[in-house]
Protein backbone atom coordinates (compact mmCIF):
# COMPACT_ATOMS: atom_id res chain seq x y z
CA UNK A 1 0.00 0.00 0.00
CA UNK A 2 1.46 3.65 -0.71
CA UNK A 3 -0.02 6.97 -0.33
CA UNK A 4 -0.45 9.94 -2.65
CA UNK A 5 -1.00 13.66 -2.28
CA UNK A 6 -3.55 14.91 -5.15
CA UNK A 7 -3.65 19.12 -5.15
CA UNK A 8 -6.41 20.02 -6.76
CA UNK A 9 -5.24 23.92 -8.89
CA UNK A 10 -7.95 26.21 -10.08
CA UNK A 11 -11.18 24.86 -8.68
CA UNK A 12 -13.17 25.80 -5.55
CA UNK A 13 -12.91 22.90 -3.37
CA UNK A 14 -16.51 23.35 -2.60
CA UNK A 15 -17.60 22.82 -5.95
CA UNK A 16 -15.43 20.29 -6.70
CA UNK A 17 -16.16 18.20 -3.46
CA UNK A 18 -20.13 19.41 -3.17
CA UNK A 19 -22.61 20.25 -0.86
CA UNK A 20 -22.28 18.37 2.12
CA UNK A 21 -18.98 16.33 0.29
CA UNK A 22 -21.76 14.82 -2.03
CA UNK A 23 -19.12 14.87 -4.60
CA UNK A 24 -16.37 13.28 -2.90
CA UNK A 25 -19.00 10.68 -1.52
CA UNK A 26 -19.62 9.58 -4.65
CA UNK A 27 -15.91 9.13 -5.77
CA UNK A 28 -15.13 7.07 -2.91
CA UNK A 29 -18.13 4.90 -3.91
CA UNK A 30 -16.60 4.40 -7.42
CA UNK A 31 -13.03 3.69 -5.92
CA UNK A 32 -14.05 1.54 -3.01
CA UNK A 33 -10.64 -0.40 -3.11
CA UNK A 34 -9.05 2.87 -2.31
CA UNK A 35 -8.97 5.06 1.12
CA UNK A 36 -9.56 8.45 0.01
CA UNK A 37 -9.27 11.63 2.57
CA UNK A 38 -10.05 14.98 1.31
CA UNK A 39 -9.57 18.36 3.12
CA UNK A 40 -9.24 21.69 1.46
CA UNK A 41 -7.89 21.68 -2.06
CA UNK A 42 -6.07 18.54 -0.80
CA UNK A 43 -6.76 14.67 -1.79
CA UNK A 44 -4.88 12.04 0.59
CA UNK A 45 -5.35 8.54 -1.13
CA UNK A 46 -3.43 4.91 -0.19
CA UNK A 47 -3.98 1.92 -1.78
CA UNK A 48 -1.99 -0.15 -4.73
CA UNK A 49 -0.17 1.56 -6.97
CA UNK A 50 -1.91 0.93 -10.70
CA UNK A 51 -5.27 1.74 -8.52
CA UNK A 52 -3.90 5.41 -7.29
CA UNK A 53 -2.46 5.93 -11.21
CA UNK A 54 -6.09 5.26 -12.72
CA UNK A 55 -7.43 7.37 -9.82
CA UNK A 56 -5.25 10.60 -10.19
CA UNK A 57 -5.79 10.21 -13.79
CA UNK A 58 -9.73 10.78 -13.25
CA UNK A 59 -9.45 13.43 -10.62
CA UNK A 60 -7.41 15.67 -13.20
CA UNK A 61 -10.12 14.67 -15.88
CA UNK A 62 -12.59 15.82 -13.15
CA UNK A 63 -10.49 19.44 -12.37
CA UNK A 64 -10.43 20.22 -15.61
CA UNK A 65 -14.11 19.46 -16.09
CA UNK A 66 -15.00 21.33 -13.24
CA UNK A 67 -12.19 24.39 -14.13
CA UNK A 68 -13.83 24.88 -17.30
CA UNK A 69 -17.18 24.80 -16.30
CA UNK A 70 -17.34 26.15 -12.47
CA UNK A 71 -19.38 22.87 -11.85
CA UNK A 72 -19.37 19.83 -10.98
CA UNK A 73 -22.49 17.29 -11.24
CA UNK A 74 -23.35 13.65 -10.23
CA UNK A 75 -23.73 13.03 -13.85
CA UNK A 76 -20.73 14.69 -14.91
CA UNK A 77 -18.31 12.47 -12.66
CA UNK A 78 -20.51 9.18 -13.30
CA UNK A 79 -19.25 9.46 -17.07
CA UNK A 80 -15.78 10.69 -16.40
CA UNK A 81 -14.87 7.99 -14.23
CA UNK A 82 -16.91 5.41 -16.23
CA UNK A 83 -14.92 6.84 -19.48
CA UNK A 84 -18.25 8.31 -21.15
CA UNK A 85 -17.53 10.89 -23.80
CA UNK A 86 -20.24 12.63 -23.39
CA UNK A 87 -19.41 14.05 -19.96
CA UNK A 88 -17.37 16.19 -22.42
CA UNK A 89 -19.74 17.17 -24.91
CA UNK A 90 -20.56 20.54 -23.10
CA UNK A 91 -17.33 21.11 -23.52
CA UNK A 92 -17.24 21.77 -27.33
CA UNK A 93 -16.27 24.83 -28.10
CA UNK A 94 -19.16 26.83 -29.68
CA UNK A 95 -17.70 30.11 -31.93
CA UNK A 96 -19.39 32.70 -30.00
CA UNK A 97 -18.45 31.17 -26.72
CA UNK A 98 -15.94 33.56 -24.45
CA UNK A 99 -15.69 30.97 -21.18
CA UNK A 100 -18.00 29.16 -18.77
CA UNK A 101 -19.56 31.34 -15.90
CA UNK A 102 -20.51 29.87 -12.53
CA UNK A 103 -22.55 27.07 -12.68
CA UNK A 104 -21.60 26.15 -16.45
CA UNK A 105 -23.54 29.43 -17.91
CA UNK A 106 -21.99 29.59 -21.12
CA UNK A 107 -20.73 33.45 -21.65
CA UNK A 108 -21.27 34.33 -25.20
CA UNK A 109 -20.12 37.35 -27.43
CA UNK A 110 -23.86 37.65 -27.99
CA UNK A 111 -23.82 40.56 -30.38
CA UNK A 112 -21.57 41.34 -33.80
CA UNK A 113 -19.52 43.75 -32.26
CA UNK A 114 -19.02 41.73 -29.61
CA UNK A 115 -17.36 39.17 -31.62
CA UNK A 116 -15.47 41.55 -33.29
CA UNK A 117 -14.14 42.53 -30.16
CA UNK A 118 -13.07 39.06 -28.92
CA UNK A 119 -11.29 38.64 -32.20
CA UNK A 120 -9.27 41.80 -31.96
CA UNK A 121 -8.17 40.89 -28.77
CA UNK A 122 -6.45 37.98 -30.30
CA UNK A 123 -4.92 40.43 -32.56
CA UNK A 124 -3.97 43.26 -31.10
CA UNK A 125 -2.62 44.55 -27.11
CA UNK A 126 -4.12 47.46 -27.28
CA UNK A 127 -8.02 47.89 -27.62
CA UNK A 128 -10.88 50.56 -27.14
CA UNK A 129 -14.17 50.11 -26.63
CA UNK A 130 -17.13 52.40 -27.19
CA UNK A 131 -20.67 52.35 -27.04
CA UNK A 132 -23.37 52.98 -24.84
CA UNK A 133 -24.54 51.70 -21.76
CA UNK A 134 -25.76 47.81 -22.03
CA UNK A 135 -23.94 46.67 -24.95
CA UNK A 136 -21.80 44.40 -23.11
CA UNK A 137 -18.63 45.94 -24.00
CA UNK A 138 -16.71 45.66 -20.57
CA UNK A 139 -18.62 42.43 -19.43
CA UNK A 140 -17.37 41.10 -22.43
CA UNK A 141 -13.33 42.68 -21.83
CA UNK A 142 -13.67 41.38 -18.51
CA UNK A 143 -15.01 37.86 -19.46
CA UNK A 144 -11.57 38.14 -22.20
CA UNK A 145 -9.06 38.47 -18.82
CA UNK A 146 -10.93 35.37 -17.05
CA UNK A 147 -10.46 33.71 -20.11
CA UNK A 148 -6.96 34.93 -20.35
CA UNK A 149 -5.77 34.16 -16.76
CA UNK A 150 -8.02 30.47 -16.94
CA UNK A 151 -5.45 29.59 -19.82
CA UNK A 152 -2.33 30.63 -18.25
CA UNK A 153 -1.84 33.14 -21.21
CA UNK A 154 -1.00 36.11 -18.30
CA UNK A 155 -0.06 36.05 -14.91
CA UNK A 156 -2.86 38.55 -13.25
CA UNK A 157 -5.82 40.95 -14.35
CA UNK A 158 -5.87 44.52 -13.29
CA UNK A 159 -9.27 46.96 -13.79
CA UNK A 160 -9.44 50.33 -13.72
CA UNK A 161 -11.83 53.37 -12.89
CA UNK A 162 -11.37 56.89 -12.80
CA UNK A 163 -13.14 57.89 -9.42
CA UNK A 164 -14.75 60.63 -10.98
CA UNK A 165 -17.87 61.89 -8.91
CA UNK A 166 -21.63 61.76 -10.59
CA UNK A 167 -23.25 64.33 -7.72
CA UNK A 168 -20.86 63.46 -4.71
CA UNK A 169 -17.45 64.86 -3.63
CA UNK A 170 -15.10 61.75 -2.61
CA UNK A 171 -14.11 63.05 0.07
CA UNK A 172 -17.34 63.40 1.81
CA UNK A 173 -18.26 59.79 1.31
CA UNK A 174 -18.11 57.89 4.61
CA UNK A 175 -15.43 55.50 4.98
CA UNK A 176 -11.57 55.00 4.41
CA UNK A 177 -10.01 55.23 1.36
CA UNK A 178 -11.46 51.17 0.20
CA UNK A 179 -14.40 52.33 1.16
CA UNK A 180 -15.05 55.20 -0.60
CA UNK A 181 -13.81 53.94 -3.76
CA UNK A 182 -15.52 50.65 -4.04
CA UNK A 183 -18.81 52.30 -5.21
CA UNK A 184 -17.12 52.96 -8.44
CA UNK A 185 -15.43 49.59 -9.16
CA UNK A 186 -18.29 47.39 -8.21
CA UNK A 187 -19.38 47.05 -11.40
CA UNK A 188 -16.22 45.30 -11.93
CA UNK A 189 -16.74 43.05 -8.73
CA UNK A 190 -20.51 42.34 -10.18
CA UNK A 191 -18.74 41.08 -13.48
CA UNK A 192 -16.01 38.74 -11.51
CA UNK A 193 -18.43 36.93 -9.44
CA UNK A 194 -20.61 35.56 -12.82
CA UNK A 195 -17.38 34.16 -13.91
CA UNK A 196 -15.15 33.09 -10.99
CA UNK A 197 -16.30 30.83 -7.79
CA UNK A 198 -16.64 33.42 -4.76
CA UNK A 199 -14.04 31.21 -2.67
CA UNK A 200 -11.25 31.53 -5.87
CA UNK A 201 -12.35 34.94 -6.37
CA UNK A 202 -11.27 36.13 -2.94
CA UNK A 203 -7.98 34.23 -2.89
CA UNK A 204 -7.19 36.16 -6.18
CA UNK A 205 -8.34 39.01 -4.57
CA UNK A 206 -5.89 38.55 -1.72
CA UNK A 207 -3.41 37.22 -3.33
CA UNK A 208 -3.78 40.26 -5.87
CA UNK A 209 -3.54 37.85 -8.88
CA UNK A 210 -6.88 40.44 -9.76
CA UNK A 211 -6.47 43.89 -8.33
CA UNK A 212 -8.97 46.92 -8.69
CA UNK A 213 -8.49 50.09 -8.50
CA UNK A 214 -8.60 53.37 -9.25
CA UNK A 215 -7.15 54.94 -12.11
CA UNK A 216 -5.15 57.06 -10.29
CA UNK A 217 -3.13 54.33 -8.48
CA UNK A 218 -1.72 53.31 -11.72
CA UNK A 219 0.93 56.27 -11.95
CA UNK A 220 4.40 55.00 -11.67
CA UNK A 221 4.00 51.25 -12.61
CA UNK A 222 4.89 49.38 -15.61
CA UNK A 223 1.84 46.12 -15.79
CA UNK A 224 3.33 43.36 -17.65
CA UNK A 225 2.05 39.31 -17.99
CA UNK A 226 -1.15 41.05 -17.59
CA UNK A 227 -4.83 41.90 -19.24
CA UNK A 228 -5.38 45.45 -18.01
CA UNK A 229 -8.63 46.83 -18.27
CA UNK A 230 -9.34 50.82 -17.79
CA UNK A 231 -13.62 51.12 -17.67
CA UNK A 232 -15.47 54.62 -18.30
CA UNK A 233 -12.56 55.78 -19.73
CA UNK A 234 -14.83 58.87 -20.97
CA UNK A 235 -14.30 60.27 -17.42
CA UNK A 236 -10.15 60.75 -17.87
CA UNK A 237 -8.21 63.89 -18.78
CA UNK A 238 -6.09 63.28 -21.52
CA UNK A 239 -3.17 63.83 -19.18
CA UNK A 240 -4.59 60.46 -17.11
CA UNK A 241 -5.50 58.26 -20.46
CA UNK A 242 -1.68 58.73 -21.39
CA UNK A 243 0.19 58.11 -18.16
CA UNK A 244 -2.37 54.72 -18.16
CA UNK A 245 -1.58 54.04 -21.80
CA UNK A 246 2.11 53.93 -21.24
CA UNK A 247 1.74 51.68 -18.11
CA UNK A 248 1.46 48.97 -20.95
CA UNK A 249 4.46 46.05 -20.41
CA UNK A 250 5.92 42.75 -21.72
CA UNK A 251 3.45 40.53 -22.58
CA UNK A 252 -0.03 42.42 -21.39
CA UNK A 253 -2.73 43.86 -23.43
CA UNK A 254 -4.72 46.76 -22.76
CA UNK A 255 -8.51 47.25 -23.03
CA UNK A 256 -10.31 50.13 -22.66
CA UNK A 257 -14.17 50.95 -22.34
CA UNK A 258 -16.03 54.16 -22.56
CA UNK A 259 -19.42 55.55 -23.40
CA UNK A 260 -18.80 59.04 -25.13
CA UNK A 261 -22.21 60.45 -24.23
CA UNK A 262 -21.76 59.89 -20.66
CA UNK A 263 -19.21 62.12 -19.90
CA UNK A 264 -19.07 63.60 -16.43
CA UNK A 265 -15.78 65.65 -16.69
CA UNK A 266 -16.51 69.62 -16.33
CA UNK A 267 -17.57 71.11 -19.48
CA UNK A 268 -14.22 72.78 -20.42
CA UNK A 269 -12.46 69.54 -20.03
CA UNK A 270 -11.95 67.33 -22.64
CA UNK A 271 -12.35 63.89 -22.87
CA UNK A 272 -8.83 61.89 -22.95
CA UNK A 273 -10.95 58.44 -24.81
CA UNK A 274 -11.86 60.84 -27.37
CA UNK A 275 -8.80 62.42 -27.79
CA UNK A 276 -6.96 59.42 -27.37
CA UNK A 277 -9.24 56.92 -30.44
CA UNK A 278 -8.47 60.34 -32.44
CA UNK A 279 -4.61 60.79 -31.51
CA UNK A 280 -3.97 57.32 -31.84
CA UNK A 281 -6.47 55.83 -34.66
CA UNK A 282 -4.87 53.54 -37.44
CA UNK A 283 -1.64 52.69 -35.48
CA UNK A 284 -0.86 49.12 -36.04
CA UNK A 285 -1.36 46.76 -32.80
CA UNK A 286 -4.07 49.23 -31.70
CA UNK A 287 -7.75 48.11 -32.90
CA UNK A 288 -11.25 50.33 -31.92
CA UNK A 289 -14.48 48.50 -31.70
CA UNK A 290 -17.52 50.64 -31.59
CA UNK A 291 -20.76 49.13 -30.10
CA UNK A 292 -24.01 50.55 -30.90
CA UNK A 293 -27.58 50.54 -29.64
CA UNK A 294 -27.63 46.90 -31.51
CA UNK A 295 -25.34 45.72 -28.64
CA UNK A 296 -27.67 46.40 -26.13
CA UNK A 297 -28.43 43.27 -24.29
CA UNK A 298 -29.63 44.36 -20.76
CA UNK A 299 -33.54 44.95 -20.53
CA UNK A 300 -35.07 45.98 -23.42
CA UNK A 301 -36.38 49.40 -22.08
CA UNK A 302 -32.25 50.32 -22.15
CA UNK A 303 -31.89 50.08 -25.48
CA UNK A 304 -35.40 52.12 -26.04
CA UNK A 305 -33.74 54.87 -22.93
CA UNK A 306 -30.85 55.22 -25.70
CA UNK A 307 -32.91 55.43 -28.85
CA UNK A 308 -35.20 58.54 -26.96
CA UNK A 309 -32.16 60.31 -25.70
CA UNK A 310 -30.58 59.96 -29.44
CA UNK A 311 -33.70 61.86 -30.51
CA UNK A 312 -33.47 64.07 -27.96
CA UNK A 313 -30.03 64.96 -29.64
CA UNK A 314 -31.21 65.19 -33.05
CA UNK A 315 -34.36 67.29 -32.10
CA UNK A 316 -32.15 70.12 -30.45
CA UNK A 317 -29.62 70.22 -33.27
Amino acid sequence: MIERIIILDGVDPVIFFGTNNSNIQLIKSLFPKLRIIARGNVIKVIGDEQELAGFEEKIRELENYCKELNLLTEESIINIIKGKNDAFAVLQKQDNLIIYGMNGRPILARTENQQKLVEAFDENDLLFAIGPAGSGKTYTAIALAVRALKNKEVRKIILSRPAVEAGEKLGFLPGDMKEKIDPYLQPLYDALEDMIPISKLKEYLENKVIRIAPLAFMRGRTLSDAVIILDEAQNTSIPQIKMFLTRLGMNAKMIVTGDVTQIDLPPSQVSGLIHAMRVLNHIPGIAQIEFNKKDIVRHKLVQRIVEAYEKEKIDKQ
